[in-house]
């Protein structure tokens, strides 16, 4: 039966990282790996994360199972950074429970979505590709409107249309901040006639939150999640630790539900469990064990927004750098530095691509997004100058 299956193609993300380490120039660039970079090109360890993994090693005092809910001190620990105020579980209608990666939050909020009659996923395009991959795989109809216009700024205009026409059994997935790819946020004027849309809305909204703390700091980047909440009567909010902790490989994630009532509140999440024990019985735990660590020691949660700071900082850094060469070729880089987080998509077509990946070493997704973290103060010069070669 296992030869009835259709040969699939490979990832183009993993096929480009197997080039550019085949590549022996010692000047290539790597802008297709979504990862953080430093200025010296490496993917460090969080001295945060470090400190506690000791504490782990030292203290753990078993690694037996944790249940479907996984680690829930990690959960409630992050609560008040999600949710800010002093009740962040807004009077008990907030809880959650810990996934595997922002990914694993994804998926099972669709998944959750889905079980209480869900059949339509309302998304602004592009979107990260796995979003759409999760969408077919659970047999949801994905119906797309324009995240950004022309001009490099957020299509709240498309957003509109999209939740006028919004049905019962829809929901609309948003990014929480920093658009993968296109680093073109809501502004906070927009989120606020987005809450307001939401709140005399059908459609169940679906925040994924996955950079939190990579734009324009911990507050400024919750922002959008906080005024959906606040509007509301039911959300639920997908959350990754990945980047702003680092822990890519550890796959650190929790998946919230906001629900009308206190009351309705552990029948959802009980439904949460059934179907995260469906698919993954239990998640990781040790990751969000050094997280849930961090976040109860104020020494290490100081070390860790340091360390989160310098991160967002040095991208800003890159994107003011990148803006400040405006206009290349055919390619305006100057909207760079308006964006936000990680990613930017570039207006080039296959055959540029091809040529700054063979003439100059410079690799980046088929798409046009490029992680802006993969360039340092030594290398946008050589990039922006190979732009301006192909794009001329």
């Amino acid at each position: 039966m296992l030869d009835r299956l259709d040969q699939q193609p490979p990832d183009a993300l993993l096929a480009l990282i197997k080039l550019h380490d085949a590549d022996p120039r010692p000047d290539k660039i790597d802008l297709g790996v979504g990862v953080y970079r430093t200025g010296q090109g490496e993917t460090p360890v969080f001295g945060a994360i470090k400190a506690a993994e000791r504490k782990l090693v030292d203290e753990q005092p078993s690694k037996s199972y944790l249940g479907p809910e996984g680690d829930m001190g990690f959960v409630h620990a992050l609560m008040p950074y999600i949710f800010d105020g002093t009740d962040p579980s807004l009077g008990g209608r907030i809880e959650g429970m810990q996934t595997p990666g922002g990914t694993g939050a994804v998926r099972l909020a669709l998944a959750l979505a889905k079980a209480c009659g869900v059949t339509r996923i309302l998304m602004g395009v592009p979107s990260w590709p796995n979003h759409a991959q999760i969408v077919k795989d659970l047999g949801l109809e994905l119906v797309t409107f324009a995240h950004s216009t022309a001009d490099g700024a957020a299509d709240l205009d498309a957003l509109k249309a999209a939740l006028a026409d919004a049905r019962e059994g829809d929901a609309v997935l948003l990014h929480g901040c920093c658009h993968n790819p296109t680093g073109i946020d809501y502004t906070p004027g927009q989120w606020d006639e987005i809450a307001t849309l939401l709140a005399d809305s059908p459609a169940l909204p679906v925040l994924d939150l996955a950079y939190q703390g990579l734009g324009h700091g911990m507050d400024e980047d919750a922002y959008g999640v906080r005024r959906v909440i606040s509007a509301v009567p039911e959300a639920l909010v997908a959350y990754s630790c990945d980047k702003n902790f680092g822990l890519y490989r550890d796959r650190v994630g929790a998946l919230y539900a906001m629900t009308q009532d206190a009351e309705s509140l552990n029948r959802v999440l009980s439904n949460g469990h059934a179907l995260a024990r469906a698919a993954w019985s239990m998640p990781p735990d040790h990751g969000a064990a050094a997280v849930r660590l961090i976040l109860e020691d104020e020494t290490l949660t100081a070390q860790w927004q340091d360390e989160l700071d310098q991160m967002r900082t040095r991208i800003r850094q890159v994107r003011d750098r990148l803006g400040a060469a405006g206009k290349v070729g055919s390619v305006d880089l100057g909207p760079l530095a308006q964006q936000n987080g990680m990613f930017a998509v570039l207006p080039l077509d296959k055959d540029q691509i091809a040529e700054l990946r063979s003439e100059h070493g410079i690799y980046m997704a088929g798409s046009g997004r490029i992680n802006v973290a993969g360039l340092t103060m030594d290398n946008i010069d050589k990039f922006v100058s190979a732009v301006r070669a192909v794009a001329s």
